[in-house]
């Protein structure tokens, strides 16, 4: 089951890193089809926020047809969004924890790397709009 953490510093409303989680969980194949999100009370006494805000996030998510509420029984995911490359994924994964441990020893905050990743995306995809150039050799 999900667990949701906010960002206090971030300039995101709080609901729609709700909504963001759960997409992320969904692409990523930590939620499928039939899973059940956390309660709403459960939520926002965890978070520690007005129940509206994940009621809002909830409703966000069942208009874009990714969930569906279920009166008295709770929210369900009704489809996901993790991609034919999902099977690829654990050993991305991998890399990737490889890769930050690097970065970490390297002196970066997670705001560098953050600001790193992102800078490199938006290079790239800049670069190569398409996706079409293949990956260097190792």
């Amino acid at each position: 089951m999900i667990e949701f953490v906010l960002d206090g510093r971030s300039k995101v409303n709080t609901y729609v890193q709700l909504v963001q989680q759960v997409k992320q969980s969904l692409r990523v194949g930590l939620l499928t089809p039939g899973d059940q999100l956390p309660k709403v009370r459960d939520v926002a006494q965890s978070l520690a926020i007005n129940p509206n805000t994940v009621l809002k996030a909830y409703r966000e998510l069942e208009i874009e047809g990714l969930v569906e509420g279920r009166p008295g029984v709770g929210t369900f995911v009704r489809r996901t969004l993790a991609g034919t490359s999902l099977p690829n994924q654990a050993e991305l994964r991998e890399e990737l924890v490889a890769w930050l441990h690097r970065a970490r020893t390297a002196g970066l905050t997670p705001e560098d790397v953050t600001a790193l990743v992102e800078t490199t995306m938006r290079a790239a995809l800049t670069a190569d709009p398409e996706g079409t150039k293949t990956a260097p050799a190792r």
